[in-house]
Parts: structure tokens; sequence; C-alpha cells
């Protein structure tokens, strides 16, 4: 609806503007959870999300603020004028402007159900250990809970009670989680599908389905009897899983009568900055655009808000145009359909399967094409408020309905007031982001053409990083009309992706007029033309130069044979394997339930939920910005440096303080001294603020405080820094070139000299491996509220934190305090994994310095591309590698030097590196071993810690070199790895025997129980009778080192209240993220103590009551925390014993507190414990390095689309020796989500710069996390069991499990190399492939072989750089 690129203006004529609204009303109206609400003074710029956590329904959380994640979701009821029905729409409540609910019912995760009284849908996600750390559950929530097939799970429930698996599958394709995996939250979803809502479905134990079974449902059908005993009455009754409540569509909160009626008035209100204006006519809104042309026009403000948000762009006068009727109608007639403007793209897709069915199959071919591309087109949420005119006129270049529009020969409908103007849609992209939308003029209809009944063809293509709610590389809808003799009498190639419009490929066109389509040269011409089309540079805006023409290659492959298969022809060659795309199955998966029946007892061994899982269901838990407002609070937002090496000139802030709501500036020179600016651990290297030089893009140079977040945003924007550019380095392998390295040096010697050793092997190979980094995206991110004290200078931090000690130490440095003065606090954090362990560090103490020098509490909450420009990343590695091997197979030796990309400063750089030392061995015994690590130095964000802690990139390399070693022997990898695998009691390469070895038991498990050997001839025979899709297969293992490798941090205290009622309060050093460690240690105390699980309870972690904590870290926190809460437990029995013989076995602990109490016995214990056994020695090579190893092996099988570089994971199964475990349900999720984590790392995240040092990469619009429909197809997990552990002497002989299944997700890596592997065959490539993680669909589809690729091929002319970097 907007019109082509304008610049935001004031109206020329605001008099005959204000004439035509003066009688507009200026209220809002709606209703919120069942509440009328009426607003009478409204803030503009505000959205739906900021409101509704202003008001405190802080169950809605930010999360990107993009509409990418779903965290904000909410549902938004309505009664909607295209499908004259009521419709709950799941919206994103981060882009929703609240003008946009008037006359609606907005319902929030706080209206649907408590901890008290949930709803289904909040009590399975809770009970199927469907929330770990709980961020993003409300949006999942009230995705699911309402639209069959168009919002998340409470969405999905109100639109369709009964809602088909496919749909439930598809319902949560704009929410993202990082750290379920997905699978419990997919399996607390599907028990609302009618598949498995039937008590007799085999899903649920039962024999069958009559719907399934049958042609329908016949008259004893259990879902038409109440109580499903075959009596005659009938409502629905469907089956409700043993433990859960009943979900019945009829307890659901009403759609207000009040609002049936609701008559909508014309909208004005707003301020000097900025107002809105919302017509409820189509003349209306033409009067405003003729008084007004540069208002902006705005549906879903999908692209607007980002604009607002993320590009500072004002909109001073801006019109809401969703509550138009007449602009979302849509019409059948004789030769096209004609769709109103605004008609939502969910509507859109129904409006197509519609004209599917009333047009034909023939007919209807672009209504089918537009169905496809809205199928993947961003998320549900999106999807329920965008609309194809908005689509247009933000003229995207890779649009995906663009492309459809323009081939079908659509027309648009341009009304202004003076009159109506068709515009053919092949003349209405001018240019990038241009359009020939007159500016007075709004998009008022666009009238799609059918196709003809014989000899059209019409197809659409699109492929994007992830499958689902992304961007697209490249797409195209590609239309050719031929004769009865098959020739092309006219044809349209339309490419999106491809230039800096919308564009047509008209040499091909015009080169197909005439020919013969069966003709086999038509088609080696076509691609000759396309060359020409499309002769893309290798520096091109975007990059991926060629990939992007191999994919527009690959489109018209796809086409040409795609015809010519509906053509029957019999003399033409169709390639069949060319046809059609890779498509997904219903996810499932199993688990093992049965894996801790041999060691379960009363409490432990047993599979709880989440101690806190139904309130982060029920939007109640606490996070850091959830805290209510204090008195005089103040908000910060950081000045960050945009350039990656500079000296700093000038810091201007003066204009900032000029603007309203400012309060201060705040810089390196409010600090206390000049040596309290220096921080970092365990070198400290790095300052808060910036004084004369930058370093790296991103780094902090001061913070603007003022009264309100969004003041203090625009204040941080008016602040003027002034540089002189100085040269930077930003990859490794420039690092290398000109010897930027810290000073960190370390290496592992075992055995012979390695020239002598490598001398005595029959073959010696080289080789380079390099794997990308990894952003941690936790969903939650940094977040800090610092409250000065009145007294002492004493400082309360809460903060979002790994490391509550550290930060209560840096607080006291900048504030000029003893440590005694400051209390650090941490409720629960919304995700960490390692991200929070130091880089929280940063924030938190900018924010005392700031809260310090104005008296008031200052909170801050970096929004999503300011936590990644700042906070770090998992380090990029590349690692030069000889290995020495026998023709045997046996490995001899391996010498490897090894960089890590640190950034601009040290960090916890040189133990990531280190630890990838340890484990550059894999699971393979090495007599001889020469290895050392270093650290570049760049101008790049300063990379930290991340779940695995460079043990995942140190495995890496060990299973490449394994992998080319394989290759270049020509065994089978499986082979290698078994001829080399450690046996009991070996000792690594830096000399630890390796006890309670158990990874060649697994092996043989997971070979046997995933069919691996028949799967591999399967995999083998359908890559014989497949040309373009192929498929591979990787049996992987992992053996991870537990233990902080820096000895001091191998300690724990806890402390243990009895009180007098008998209730137990815990208090131990580490916090909870989401990993269980809070319900793990609950459930230790309350094992111990004798008491219930609900009797236990763990408030916070706070430094003011364990103090000295280690970082919840290195998957040792179960080990550390809960021995130490063991210990605690251990005092307060002995003093409780005499009382147990006392009373009796059956004396409760109210019974047992009491009479202890009255005797003078301390009821209190403080707890604590450290690692035995550890110490090792780096140089001298000696020493334990580890207390031990958690160890698994997962199988996994991939099928690739080599054409697009498109992929899927049918099936992964995964074991993992994690000892006894504590809570299944807990581990289990752990496991899960670490596999999806890495298989991320391994393939869709992929990090990347532009060429001036800036991250491109800042937000789920262009880094990739897995969503719901990337997760293995099958999803099977394990736990090692019915072996004993005799030598893991931990809390319960329980393993660590956060980090060490994460490397599992490289199988799914190595199961593409092995299909590529195929593909390169099928070409005659003997070379072997040494394939860069991650394995994005561009890096697959270069490393095919095949003609069309080696034609698309872009080299670099001299000194031609790519568009991007990656560091």
């Amino acid at each position: 609806m907007a019109p082509g690129l304008v610049d935001p203006a004031v109206c020329v004529n605001s008099t005959t503007l204000s004439t035509v609204t003066e009688a507009y009303d200026d209220s809002l109206r709606f209703y919120l959870n069942g509440t009328k609400v009426i607003l009478d003074s409204i803030d503009p710029e505000i959205t739906l999300l900021e409101y509704l956590r202003g008001i405190g329904l802080t169950g809605t959380k930010l999360g990107c603020a993009e509409g990418g994640c779903g965290a904000c979701t909410v549902v938004v009821s309505q009664y909607n004028p295209t499908t004259k029905k009521i419709y709950h729409a799941s919206v994103n409540a981060c882009l929703a402007p609240l003008v946009s609910v008037d006359g609606k019912h907005v319902i929030t995760i706080e209206g649907i159900g408590n901890s008290k009284r949930p709803h289904p849908a909040q009590e399975r996600i809770a009970k199927e250990s469907g929330s770990q750390c709980g961020f993003c559950t409300p949006g999942i929530v009230m995705a699911s809970e309402l639209a069959a097939t168009l919002m998340s799970l409470y969405a999905l429930l109100r639109n369709n009670p009964d809602p088909p698996e496919h749909d439930v599958e598809e319902a949560f394709d704009g929410n993202l989680c990082r750290c379920t995996g997905y699978r419990p939250i997919l399996d607390a979803a599907q028990s609302f599908s009618a598949e498995r809502a039937c008590k007799m479905s085999e899903k649920n134990g039962g024999t069958g389905c009559c719907m399934q079974n049958g042609a329908g449902a016949p008259s004893g059908c259990c879902k038409f009897q109440p109580d499903g005993t075959g009596s005659d009455a009938g409502h629905v009754k469907r089956f409700t899983p043993p433990g859960f409540r009943e979900y019945s569509p009829d307890t659901e909160l009403i759609f207000p009568p009040s609002l049936t009626k609701y008559e909508f008035k014309p909208l004005a209100f707003g301020n000097k900055r900025k107002r809105w204006f919302r017509p409820v006519t189509l003349q209306q809104l033409l009067e405003i655009k003729s008084a007004c042309p540069s208002a902006k026009i705005i549906a879903g403000s999908s692209e607007t808000q980002i604009e607002i948000k993320f590009k500072d762009m004002q909109y001073p006068m801006s019109v809401y145009v969703g509550d138009i009727p007449e602009l979302r109608e849509y019409a059948f007639k004789d030769d096209h359909l004609e769709i109103g403007g605004n008609v939502i793209l969910t509507d859109l897709e129904g409006i197509s399967k519609q004209a599917i069915e009333h047009y034909g199959h023939a007919k209807g071919q672009p209504f089918t094409a537009v169905l496809k591309q809205l199928r993947y087109f961003a998320g549900r949420q999106i999807r329920n408020v965008g609309t194809p005119a908005g689509n247009l006129a933000t003229a995207s270049p890779i649009s995906d309905l663009n492309p459809v529009f323009v081939a079908s020969g659509s027309v648009l409908v341009a009304k202004s007031l003076e009159k109506e103007t068709e515009i053919p849609m092949s003349q209405f992209f001018k240019g990038y982001r241009k359009t020939a939308l007159p500016p007075d003029a709004i998009i008022a209809s666009i009238r799609i053409p059918i196709s003809r009944e014989k000899g059209e063809f019409l197809r659409t293509y699109k492929q994007s990083k992830r499958k689902d709610d992304d961007i697209a590389i490249v797409n195209a809808t590609l239309r050719v009309s031929l004769s009865d003799d098959h020739t092309v009498e006219n044809a349209d190639l339309i490419y999106g992706g491809m230039a800096p419009t919308t564009v047509a490929a008209k040499i091909t066109t015009a080169y197909l007029h005439g020919k013969i389509w069966t003709d086999p040269a038509t088609l080696e011409g076509a691609m000759n033309a396309l060359e020409q089309d499309f002769d893309l540079r290798f520096s091109v805006p975007g990059g991926m130069a060629t990939y992007r023409k191999s994919l527009a290659f690959g489109f018209f492959y796809k086409f040409y044979h795609e015809v010519l298969s509906e053509l029957q022809v019999e003399e033409a060659e169709v390639d069949t394997e060319a046809i059609g795309e890779i498509e997904r199955k219903i996810s499932t998966g199993k688990k093992d339930h049965e894996s801790t029946v041999a060691y379960k007892k009363r409490i432990l061994g047993k599979s709880n939920p989440h101690v806190a899982a139904l309130k982060q269901c029920t939007g109640e838990a606490q996070y850091t910005d959830d805290i209510p407002v204090q008195k005089n609070e103040l908000y910060g937002c950081l000045v960050l440096s945009t350039k990656a090496r500079a000296k700093i000139l000038s810091v201007d802030y003066l204009p900032a303080m000029e603007l309203p709501g400012v309060v201060g500036w705040v810089d390196h020179t409010d600090l206390p001294s000049p040596e309290a600016n220096w921080w970092g651990a365990p070198v400290c290297d790095e300052v808060f603020f910036a004084v004369d030089e930058v370093f790296t893009a991103g780094q902090p140079i001061g913070m603007i405080v003022a009264d309100s977040a969004l003041h203090a945003t625009t204040g941080a924007r008016a602040v003027k820094v002034a540089y002189e550019d100085l040269p930077a380095i930003f990859t490794i392998e420039e690092a290398i070139e000109n010897e930027s390295y810290f000073e960190h040096y370390k290496f592992i010697k075992k055995g012979d000299p390695i020239d002598e050793a490598m001398a005595k092997a029959d073959h010696i190979f080289t080789g380079v491996t390099r794997m990308g980094g990894q952003e941690h995206f936790y969903l939650e991110t940094q977040a800090s509220l610092a409250i000065p004290k009145p007294e002492d200078g004493e400082m309360e931090i809460w903060s979002s934190t790994q490391n509550p000690s550290e930060t209560q130490a840096y607080i006291a440095q900048v504030c000029n305090v003893a440590s005694n003065k400051v209390v650090a606090k941490v409720k629960r954090l919304g995700g960490g994994f390692g991200g929070k362990e130091t880089r929280s560090v940063q924030l938190s103490g900018i924010c005392a310095v700031a809260a310090r020098k104005t008296g008031r509490p200052v909170r801050c909450m970096l929004d999503r591309d300011e936590d990644i420009v700042t906070s770090g990343q998992r380090h990029p590695f590349l690692a030069r590698w000889k290995v020495g091997v026998n023709s045997n197979g046996k490995l001899v030796a391996l010498e490897a030097e090894v960089f890590a990309n640190a950034g601009w400063t040290q960090d916890l750089s040189g133990a990531v590196c280190d630890r990838s030392l340890s484990h550059i061995d894999g699971c393979y015994l090495i007599p001889n071993v020469y290895v050392q690590g270093r650290l570049c130095r760049t101008n790049t964000v300063s990379n930290t810690a991340f779940r695995g802690f460079g043990g995942p990139q140190g495995m890496f390399i060990a299973e490449s070199y394994m992998e080319e070693v394989a290759d270049k022997l020509d065994i089978p990898v499986e082979r290698l790895r078994e001829i080399n695998f450690y046996k009991p009691h070996e000792t690594t390469h830096f000399n630890q025997e390796l006890k309670d070895w158990h990874v060649p038991i697994m092996w043989d498990q997971v070979k046997e129980e995933s069919d691996y050997g028949m799967r591999r001839k399967e995999v083998d025979e359908y890559n014989k009778t497949h040309r373009w899709n192929k498929r591979g297969l990787a049996l992987i293992p992992t053996k991870f080192g537990i233990s902080f490798t820096a000895i001091f941090f191998n300690q724990a205290g806890a402390l243990v209240h009895i009180y007098h009622d008998g209730s137990v309060l815990v208090a131990h050093g580490g916090t909870e993220m989401g990993q269980g460690l809070h319900t793990k240690v609950t459930m230790v105390a309350a094992e111990a103590l004798g008491v219930p699980l609900e009797d236990v309870f763990i408030s916070e972690t706070a430094t003011n009551t364990v103090a000295n904590t280690s970082a919840t870290a290195a998957s040792a926190s179960s080990d550390l925390n809960g021995y130490a809460t063991f210990n605690a437990c251990k005092q307060l029995n002995e003093r409780l014993d005499p009382y147990r013989q006392r009373l009796g076995p059956n004396a409760t602990m109210k019974d047992l507190a009491n009479a202890a109490y009255l005797d003078r016995v301390n009821l209190s214990a403080n707890g604590y414990y450290r690692t035995p056994d550890i110490g090792y020695t780096w140089g001298a090579n000696t020493g334990q390095m580890f207390f031990y190893f958690t160890q698994g092996v997962t199988a996994a099988e991939v099928e690739i689309d080599t054409l697009t570089g498109d992929w899927t994971c049918l099936r992964a199964d995964i074991k993992m020796d994690i000892g006894r475990s504590i809570n299944p349900a807990i581990d289990y999720g752990q496991i899960e989500g670490a596999f999806v984590q890495g298989q991320g790392l391994f393939t869709t995240e992929e990090s990347l710069w532009l060429n001036n040092g800036q991250i491109f990469t800042r937000g789920p619009g262009n880094y990739k996390i897995p969503g719901f429909r990337d997760i293995p197809q099958v999803f099977n997990v394990s736990m090692l069991k019915d072996v004993t552990w005799e030598h893991l002497n931990t809390i319960e002989r329980s393993r660590g499990v956060g980090e060490p299944p994460l490397f599992m997700g490289s199988s799914v890596f190595f199961a593409i190399r092995d299909a590529l592997k195929s593909a390169r065959a099928d070409h005659g490539v003997t070379e072997t492939l040494s394939l860069i993680s991650p394995a994005t669909p561009e890096r697959i589809r270069i490393s095919c072989a095949d003609p069309i690729l080696k034609r698309a091929y872009v080299q670099p002319k001299e000194g031609e750089k790519s568009f991007f970097i990656s560091i």
C-alpha cells in the first residue's frame, strides 16, 4: 500500500489535511484479555509490545524487534472483512502499531491461563519439557494456540480445534527457540492434532483411528461420543493424554460481543513528532493522500517498523489502512482474479486455493504459484498482517510475490482522488526500491490473469538459506506459452535477487521466441542466453555471484524439464530427476524412557518437568527486563563505534542533551581512575569505554541516559563522533600474513619428534580445515539493571549473566568500592550458551557507572543488533594439518597449527584455543602428536565462550582429517574410525587415561539400532539412480572433557536453610539459563533430605548468599553445585539424625525442624565442593586435564538437491553416555537442543562481515538459526544403559550434558559431505573435497561439479573483493 521510496517529509498542504481529518476521533478502543480499554492519550511512536510491557504485561517478550523470532507474539481477534468470520491472528507485537488494535481483542499470554490454572497449551508444553530458558515460550504458546494453519499454538487451536498434523508442524514457522531443539514443543502441540486426538490412533497406542482407516467417521466414531463409550449423544470428544487437562474450545476467551457491532471510526492522533491517521473508507484514504502525498501508508508495518527501529527513518505522517473493507475484497472474473491491495497474505492463501478450484488446475497456475511462494513467505505472524500491495510498493528485489505478478501479466490498479490508473506489472519497478506508483495514489487492487487452458506453463521457484521464514537468495517465476507444435509463442522469465529490481531475462526471452521447446538445442541456447542476462561480477552487492547465477540457471533447467514432462512427447528426453523439490514429512522422534529404570530413586532418575516450566509457559517467569520499573529509573542506550579501527577525533554529545527526556552522557571520564576502565578475564586488556582509539565496530564509546528507552535511543543517535580511519585486519588469513597474534601460545607434544614419526608412516597427507563462528542468539539479549543505594556506595545489580561474581568484582571496580558493597543478582537467563559468561560484564559495568553518576537506577536491555555487534561469537578456526598413516589405516602421527580468530581482545580465547588442542584427537589413538595453537588479533568483535568452548572446533578438525584421509586411502571413513578408536584405559595425547570408555559400545549400538549398514546400501543405490538429488550418511563419535581447564574454577558453594514449616530454601552459585540446573539441584536436595520435591525452592542466585562463585559454564555446574548442595544437606541430616531416631520414620520435616529448632540446632548449612584429581601442566604434558569425558555417537542421513543446494536431514539417531541421569527429561532436552544448535553451527548459521568491518548478519533476517522444520525428520535420542560407571565419582554418578551433544550436530555436515562426494563422482571429480563449515546451501551448490555450475562460475578480477567477508 505504500508508495515507492519517498523521503519522509512534512505535508505541503497541512491545512488541507487538517480540514480533511478534523472530524476524526482521537481515542483508541479495544479489548485486552477480555477487559475493555479506552486510550485518550496515546504516544504515537510506541508499538503494541511497548504498550503491553509498559502496563506490566511482561510475559510478551522483545527478542529481535524485526518480527523474526516470535517472542513477542500475541493474538489479535477481529472480524475479518474478507472471510466474513472471526479470525484469531497471531501477530508480532514488536511491529504492530498501537493504532492497529482499535476495535479488536488483544490476547496475551497472561490472558489465557496462569500457573494455577493453565491453558492446556501452556500445560502440555511445560510437562512435555518444551520450555527450557522459557524466554521464547510465551510467543510459541500464543503462536500455537490460535490458528489451524495460521498462528503459533494458541492461535492454531482457536481457529481450528482439530488441526491436522501438517498444520501443527507448520504453525510455528514464525517462531524460534534456541534451547529445546523443537522436538518436545512439536510433541506437545501434536497432542492437539486431529490424528492424535483419537484414543484409538496408532500414535496413541491404539489399533488405528477410523477416520484414518476408512473414508470417514462412522456413526460410532469416538469423536462424536462424549465419553468415548459408544453413546449416541454427540459433542466432540478428543483424546486427552494422561496427566493433561482436556482442551475444550468452549472455555476460551470469547470474542467480545460489543466488537461484533463495533463501528470503526476514522482516527487522528499524535504529537509534534508524529501523527497517525486511520481512515475506514477508501474515499477517506484518497483524501488524505491527496492532501499529503508523502504520508506513509502502513498496513502490516512489517518493514516500516524495521526502518524506524534500525535505520532511524522518520515518518511524521503515517496512515494505517488495515481497517478499510473495500481494500480487502476479492472477486473471481472470467479471465482474472481481482484482489484488494490490502488483502492479508493469510487470506490470500485461502483465496488462491479457491481460485485453483474455481478455474481448474491449468487456468489456475498463477494461483498455484502464489500459494507456493506464500508457503515459505516469512512467518505466520507476518502473513497475518502483510499485504500484496505493501509487498509490491516496497519494491524489494527479492520479494517472492513480485515475480509471480510480473510473469503472470498482472495489472496493478492505482487510485488517487482524481483518477484510476492501470499499471502493468512489467512496467511497475523503475529502480532499486522505486516504482511507477504516483505519489498521491494507492494500490487499490491487483488483477491476476488466469492461464490458458492449453499450452501455457507457469512455475515458481525460491532458494534461501533456511526453508521456512527466510528471504530469498534468488527466486523466479517462469512462464512459457507454446503452440500445438511446441513452438514458443511468448515467455516471461522473471527473477528476483539477480538485480536491483525484480527483473526479466530479456535476452533469453527473445531467444526463446519461435524456438521448438522439445528441441534439445533450445535448452542449450537458453542457458547461453542466461549467461548474458546475468553476467554478475564477483563483487556484486549481496555477494554469492556464482551461487546466484547457478540458481538462475538451475531454476530454468528445472522449468524446462517440468514443461517437457507435461508435454509428454516421446522423442523428448526428460530429466525427471530435475523436477520438483525436497519435501519434508511430518517429523517424529523417539526417546528411550526406560534408560534410568535400573537406578531410579524416589526423586532422582525421574523425568520431572523443569521447576519453572509452567511459570515460563504462562508468562509469570521474571527475567531481568521484566523487573518492575524503579522509582526515578533511567534507561541507557550505548553509543557504539561505527569504525573497525580508527582514532577518535572528537565526541560531541551536546546535540543529544538538547533532546526531550535526555538526562546525561556517560563515558570514560566518569570512572574513578583510568585504571578502572580496564576489564577482561583472564587478561585485563579491554576497556569499558573507548578513549582515544576504537579497535572494532561496535566498541562502546559512551552511554546516553534518558527517562525512556525511546528517548535514550534518540539521544544516542544524536551523538556525533568524528574518526580518522586506520588500517584494520579482519580474517585469520590476514592476521597470519601480518603476524597479528596475541602472546598466548600453547602446544601439546607426545611420542617421537614429529618429523621422525612422520617418516615412519606409509603415507603423509596434508590439508586445511576452515570453520566459521556462530552467534549465540540467546532469545534474551544482554540486560542489566543497576540500582544505587543511599548508603556507603552500595550498588545492587540485576544482570542476565552466567557469572555473578565477576560482575560483582568489576562493578566494585568502576564504583570504587569494595566487593562487599556490591550485590549481583540473577533470577534467570533467557539463554546464555557461554555468551553471558564474560561479555555481560561490559553492559553491567557501564550501567553501574551511569547509576553512580546520576544517583538513579539505570536499566538497559540491548537490541538484537547491538547485542550481536558487542557481545562476541564462537571463534572461527583455521587449521593446517599433516597426518601420517599406514596402509592398513592405522594413524601414526598428527601435526597441526591451529589458529583462532580472537577478535580485538583476548577474553577467553586462550582457554578456547587450548581446549581445541585437547580435543583435536577426536576419539582416536594417535601415538605421535605435535599440535600448536595461536590467537589471531583482528579488528572484529571480541569472540568469547560458546557451548563447547573450543571442543567442537578441535573435534571438527579431527573428523575433517579423518574424512579426507579415508578418501585418499580409498576406504570407508567408518572403517578408518573403527581401526583407530581408543580402547579402554589407553591414554590421550595429553596423557590422560580413558576410564569408563564406552564410545566403541555406543558405536556398535547406534549402527544396529539405526540399521546403518542397510541404510548405507540403500543410500548408495539411491545415489546410483538419482542424478541431481543425492543422499549421504555419517556416523560421528564424540569425547568431551568435563572440567574447567582453569583449575581454580572447579569449586562451588551452596547454602541450605530448613524453615519451621519444613520447607527448604537452597542457594547455590550457579545460574539458571534453561539448562535445568535449579531443577537438578532441588531434586538432589529433596532426595538427600527426604522431603517432597515441591518443598524445595531456589529463589535466585546472589553474591550475598553464596560468595566467590564460578561461572555457570563448562557443563560442570550440576557436578559442582549439586555436590555442594548435597554436602550441605549431609550436614543437616547429621544434625537431624537424633530427631529422626526419636520421632520415628514417619516424622515430617516440619516435625524434625521444629524439634531441632527448640533444641537450638542450626538449621542452615554451607556446603562446599571442589573437583578432585585434576591439575594439568602445559608444556610438560603432565597431570590430569579433565575429571571425566562425556561421550556419544550419532548417525545422520541427509538429502541434498545439487541444483539448488537445498537439503534436509532425513534422520538422526543420537546416543549419549551421560552416566546415571539425575533427570532424563532435562537431559534429553539438553541433548536435543545441543544437537540442533550444533546442526546450525555446521549448516545454516553463517556470520558475514562487510568490507568496512561492520557485521552484516545482525538479526534473524539474515542470520539463520535452525527453525522448527529444520530438525531431523526422524529424531531419535537415547542414553547409554546397562553398563557400569566404575570410576565416575560425580553426584549420583551423572555426567555433564550441556555441551557434549553439540558436536553431534556435525554428523549432518559430514552426511552432506558424503552426499556431495557422490555428486562430484558423477562428474568425474576425484579431488578430495575440503568442505568449509558451515555447509550452507551456497557451499553445497558450489561444491558440486556439474556443467551448469561450471558455466555459472564467476572469477574475481584482479583486486576485486567479494561483497562479504568470512572472518
